[in-house]
C-alpha cells in the first residue's frame, strides 16, 4: 500500500480540487515544495474516473518536470467522493507511473506518498490489491514471447495463486487428449513449446455453490499459423494472451480481498506457430463437446482453444455462468478503436450485471447484436460449425462461435483486441503497451454477485 506522508521533505505535491472552475492544471510554489493543482470542475459532477485521469495527468506532468517524489494531497477528492475518491486518486497515479519489466538498466522510479484524512484504509487496501492485479496482468502481456511460453505462464500464475490459497491445476497434452480436447490441441501441438490448460479455483463463497467461470485466451505467441500475419502486425503477437492475464488478475484480486464468491479461471495457453504438423485451412477437427469444426482460417485460433476451454468449464468445473475474454478479432478495432471493447451475451440478467460492473470500473464496453442471421454465417457444409464467417461480421460471428459451446449457460463474450494494448495511451493512467484491460470489470462483476448473497 502507498506510504503515508509523515512530513518528509518531498519536492512536489499534487492537489486535486473541485471548486467549480474550468478543468486544468496550475503549478505554483508552496511551503518547501512545488504544488501542482488540478481543477476537476463542479463537485456534484465529479466521478472516480475523472479523479483517476486527473491524478494520472498530474503525476506524469511532475515526472516529466523531473520530480522524483510526489505527495498526493487527498483532502480535495475526499471532500467530493470520500474514501473512494482518495482510492481513485492513488490508483490513477500508480497506474500512470507503471513501468514495463525491462532487461536494461533504468533510473529510479518516482516515489509516491499520500496525505489524506483518516478512515480511507479499507478502500485504499482494496484498490491497492486491484491495482497490483492490473499491473500483474500488464507484466504478463508485455513479456516477450521467448520469456513467456505456455509453461512459463502457468508457473507464474500458479505461484501467485498458491500464495493466496487458490487451488491450482495445470493439464498437459496427455491429460487434454484424454478429455478429447482436439480443438485446443490442434492449435497447441504445432509448436515446440507444449500447450497447457491452466485451472485456478477460488472458493470464497458458499461451499458447493457452482462457480462463475472466467475463461481467458492464452495464446503466448500468435504468428497466425499458415495464414501468416503481415509483418507490420508481428510485433504485437506476444500479447495475444491478454484475456488469460485479465482473468488471472481478477481472480488474484478477489482472493486477496477475500470476496465471498466462488470463481474458477480456465486459461487455454498455446503458441500458434508453423510446423510440418500445423493445421491448415480446410481441415475438419473435433472438440471436447463432440462438435466438429471446419477450419477456414488458422489465424482464427483463439476461438478454437476457447471452445474447448468453455466446454471444460461447464462439464468439468460445473460452471453456473461463463465469461470468456480474448484479444479475438481485428474487426472490433474497426468498430470501436482503442478505447472500447465489444461484448455479446445470451442472458439479460447476466448482461445487466456486467453493465453495472463496467459502470463501476470505468472501463468502456458496447453490446453487440446476436441476430439469428449471424449464426448462419458460421454454418459449414462439412462440419457442425466453421471457425470463420462466410459473410463478414467477424467480431460478432467469432463470439457466436464460442457461444455455441456454452451449453445454454448464462454467458458473456468480451473482445478486448482494441483495448488490451495501446501504442500510445488513450487514457492518462495507461502507459505504452499493455493496459490490463478487463481486470477491474471482471473483479466488479464477481464482487457484485457476492454482494447478493
Amino acid at each position: 500500500m502507498i506510504e503515508r506522508y509523515q512530513g518528509q521533505n518531498i519536492p512536489w505535491k499534487l492537489r486535486l480540487q473541485a471548486c467549480g472552475g474550468k478543468a486544468g492544471q496550475q503549478v505554483q510554489p508552496g511551503e518547501g515544495c512545488c504544488v501542482l493543482t488540478a481543477e476537476l470542475g463542479e463537485s456534484g459532477k465529479v466521478t472516480a474516473e475523472q479523479i483517476r485521469v486527473a491524478a494520472a495527468k498530474g503525476v506524469k506532468a511532475i515526472r516529466d518536470l523531473g520530480g522524483s517524489g510526489i505527495v498526493l494531497d487527498g483532502a480535495g477528492v475526499h471532500a467530493v467522493l470520500g474514501a473512494a475518491g482518495v482510492a481513485a486518486m492513488v490508483q490513477g497515479a500508480e497506474l500512470a507511473l507503471y513501468r514495463t519489466e525491462s532487461w536494461k538498466e533504468e533510473g529510479p522510479a518516482v516515489a509516491l506518498y499520500l496525505d489524506a484524512p483518516d478512515g480511507c484504509e479499507a478502500a485504499l487496501r482494496e484498490t491497492d490489491i486491484l491495482t497490483r492485479a492490473i499491473c500483474f496482468a500488464r507484466d504478463l502481456v508485455n513479456c516477450p514471447a521467448n520469456k513467456l511460453t505456455p509453461d512459463d505462464m502457468a508457473r507464474r500464475m500458479v505461484k501467485e495463486a498458491q500464495a493466496l490459497g487458490i487451488e491450482t491445476e495445470v493439464l498437459d497434452e496427455a491429460q487434454a487428449r484424454a478429455l478429447g480436447m482436439e480443438a485446443f490441441l490442434t492449435v497447441g501441438t504445432s509448436a515446440a513449446h507444449a500447450p497447457r490448460l491452466i485451472v485456478l479455483r477460488y472458493k470464497g463463497g458458499k461451499e458447493g455453490e457452482a462457480p462463475i467461470a472466467l475463461v481467458g485466451k492464452g495464446v503466448t505467441c500468435d504468428t497466425g499459423g499458415y495464414c501468416l500475419k503481415a509483418s507490420s502486425s508481428m510485433k504485437g503477437i506476444k500479447g495475444d494472451m491478454a484475456g488469460g492475464a485479465a482473468v488471472c488478475g481478477a481472480l488474484l484480486a478477489l482472493a486477496a480481498n477475500q470476496v465471498p464468491v466462488n470463481v474458477t479461471v480456465v486459461i487455454p495457453s498455446v503458441e500458434n506457430r508453423i510446423s510440418p504438423e500445423s493445421f491448415i485451412p480446410g481441415d475438419v477437427i473435433g472438440s471436447m463437446s463432440g462438435k466438429t469444426i471446419e477450419v477456414g482460417n488458422t489465424d482464427a485460433e483463439g476461438r478454437l482453444i476457447l471452445a474447448d476451454a468453455v466446454t471444460y468449464a461447464v462439464e468439468k468445473e460445473g460452471a453456473a455462468k461463463v465469461v470468456d475474454i480474448a484479444t479475438l478479432t481485428g474487426a472490433v478495432v474497426g468498430m470501436f478503436g482503442f478505447t472500447t471493447a465489444g461484448f455479446l451475451s445470451n442472458d439479460e440478467d447476466f448482461c445487466a450485471a456486467f453493465q453495472s460492473a463496467y459502470a463501476r470500473s470505468g472501463e468502456q464496453y458496447w453490446r453487440l447484436p446476436a441476430f439469428p442471421e449471424y449464426r448462419k454465417m458460421i454454418e459449414s457444409p462439412v462440419a457442425d460449425v466453421s471457425n470463420v464467417s462466410t459473410d463478414g461480421c467477424g467480431t460478432i460471428t467469432a463470439g457466436l462461435f464460442i457461444g455455441a459451446f456454452v451449453e445454454e449457460r448464462p454467458w458473456i463474450h468480451i473482445d478486448i483486441a482494441g483495448t488490451a494494448w495501446v501504442d500510445s495511451p488513450r487514457w492518462a493512467y495507461q502507459t505504452n503497451g499493455a493496459t490490463g484491460a478487463g481486470v477491474t470489470t471482471l473483479y466488479e462483476l464477481c464482487k457484485g454477485y457476492a454482494r447478493e448473497d
